[in-house]
This record gives structure tokens, sequence and C-alpha cells, in this order.
């Protein structure tokens, strides 16, 4: 469905009521009684896990897996599979600037590149009353899976100009991946970029931040919307990851999310951030809509705030939990209708 997103975003933060956009991919696996392995590698599967999210949540959005282990493995590192988890990745397949040099850059397609855009095109078809979002890696953090983290991390003051060569190809290659998302008919594309939060806000810049605003520019348009998720940021990185364009951000729980919110610019989105882990996999019904209310409460003041977990929900996580999620959310929006207390939206 060609919907203009920036007037969706629009609506989001002019609505009185309060949205929802957890990432809840793999919640779908429970739904279709199918596995985690299943959903990756059959895009009709992972289409019919996001319809079935769709069909039992009133989430603003859908969003195909977060996988990230899937860009590593197009460029040729190898992965573990498992049946209800995510793959990792196995090793490093850099070691050194020669290899960064010789890193050929694959074409879009290759490995399970190919799945993941068919589901999103199957689930764009679909799901046609709230947009859908693809996902995929953002280029520092695949940097780290194909030089290894810790290298990742070291190189950024030891190798800077090799870790260059190969965020420059990483990039190139994701550029092209978000155009194919584009073509498939989703509304946009989530960037999980959690490396970048891991190193301070002046190498954000330098080694995350300057080469997603290429991807954003290469992509974003009125019905396009680029998110750029890092659930290692915090406060310090906010100036940075505006600085890419994106048309919103989203948060891990290890950000304070209120100080976060006054950082933010007004018609800027911004989501977060219930731990997904913590609170909504190993949480109680009870403790998931204390947290939740008391979050929403927290970014009141904040009309650009949209509700999300922290990261991609758990596999495994059970239903009742997220059903106290959006039950919380019901509840706050009950609430604010109330005549005995305004609205937190002007």
């Amino acid at each position: 469905m060609n919907r203009n997103m920036r007037e969706w975003a629009d609506e989001i933060v002019s609505s009185r009521k309060r949205r929802a956009f957890p990432l809840m991919v793999f919640t779908g696996a429970g739904l279709t009684h199918s596995t985690i392995d299943e959903m990756l590698l059959d895009a009709r599967t992972q289409a019919a896990c996001l319809a079935a999210i769709a069909a039992r949540y009133p989430s603003a959005a859908a969003i195909t897996a977060m996988d990230l282990s899937l860009e590593a493995e197009a460029f040729g590192s190898e992965i573990r599979r498992m049946s209800n988890e995510p793959p990792t990745i196995t090793g490093s397949l850099i070691k050194d600037a020669n290899g960064a040099n010789a890193l050929a850059v694959p074409s879009v397609g290759a490995g399970r590149t190919r799945v993941a855009l068919e589901a999103a095109g199957l689930s764009a078809a679909a799901i046609t009353d709230r947009p859908v979002f693809g996902c995929h890696i953002g280029p520092f953090s695949l940097a780290g899976r194909l030089c290894g983290m810790t290298e990742a991390l070291m190189n950024v003051h030891a190798e800077p100009e090799m870790l260059h060569v190969v965020i420059g190809k990483a990039t190139e290659f994701l550029i092209a991946y978000a155009r194919a998302f584009k073509e498939t008919g989703v509304g946009g594309i989530v960037i999980a970029e959690p490396a970048a939060g891991l190193i301070s806000p002046a190498h954000c810049d330098e080694f995350s931040s300057s080469y997603i605003r290429e991807i954003v520019e290469a992509v974003q348009d009125d019905h396009f919307m680029v998110i750029l998720h890092n659930c290692a940021a915090s406060k310090r990185h906010v100036v940075s990851m505006a600085s890419t364009g994106a048309a919103g951000l989203h948060f891990g729980n290890a950000a304070d999310m209120p100080e976060v919110m006054a950082e933010i610019p007004p018609g800027l989105l911004a989501f977060g951030n219930i731990d997904p882990a913590g609170v909504l996999k190993n949480g109680t019904e009870e403790s998931i809509r204390r947290t939740t209310a008391d979050l929403l409460m927290k970014t009141s003041a904040f009309p650009n705030f949209v509700l999300s977990s922290g990261c991609d929900i758990p596999p495994g996580t059970p239903l009742d939990h997220i059903d106290a999620f959006f039950k919380a959310l019901d509840e706050y929006n009950a609430e604010a209708f109330n005549a005995k207390r305004p609205s937190p939206v002007p």
C-alpha cells in the first residue's frame, strides 16, 4: 500500500491516544505454531507470522524479522542455526587490512536476504490497515559481525582506516538492500545499529551516523520512512542519531526514556523502551502493566513518543505478557480521555 508515511507520523503526534509499536515478530511463531528457524528460512511462514500478530494486536505498524546475522551471512560469514532462536555468527570473516580490501560486496538477494525481501512484499500486500517495515542491520554493527565485535570496537582507535573500508562496503550493500525493501511496497525500514551505542558520540558520528545518513538520503521520502534503532544508546547519542535524518529513533532499555525525550526534536518520532527480556518475557502480567503505565506517565508531555519494547521481544515470551502490555496502553488511553485529567497532548 502506497501510504504517506509523513502523514502517518503526523497522525501519531497529533492524536490524543498513545500508540504502540513493539518489535515482536518472533511472537508470530507461537501464534502460527512454527519455529524461528522456519520463519527465517521461508518467506511465507514469516509473512504468516506478521499477519497473525497484526490480527491479534493493534500495533501501529508491523515489522519483518530482526535477524542480525542475515547480512553478514550474505557477505560470507558462517552462522550457527537453532530451531527456536535467531542464528548467530561464528568466527570473523575479516582478520586484517588485506581482508578488508579483498571483501566482496554481495548482490542483494544473496543468502537469506531474498527471504527477507519476499516476506516484506507478502506482508505489505496482506497487511493494509497499518504500515509494514522491513528491517536490516546498520553499517557499524555489520562491520562488527564481519570483523568480530571486540576487534571492531578496538579498531575505532587502532585501525580506523581498515574499519572505514569495511563500513564503506557494508553501506554500499545496505543502500542497495534498502532500495530493494522499498521496491517491495513496505512503508519503511528499521535500521538496527546496536553496536553504535557502545562507542562515544564522536565515534558514533564518524563510524555510524555519517554512513546511515547515506542510506537515509538514498531511500527516505514521503512514502518511505527510516527508523534508526540503537538499543545501547543513551541520552548522549541522541544528537548523533538525529543527525542521520531518520524520521524516527528507537531506543533500548539502557536509555532513560524521559531524559532522551527531552533531547528529541518535537517533530521526530521516538520509540521505546520496555525491557524485552527482563520485563516482557520474565516479568509478571502485573509488573508489565505497572512498568508500562509508569513509562507512559513519565513520557506524557511528549506527543512524539511511541510506546515500544527496547528491542525485539525474545522468542518464547508468553502471549499473556504481551496482552498485559497492550492492556496497560488501553488503560492509559482511557484515562487520557477522562475529564479529571487533561490530555498530555496539546
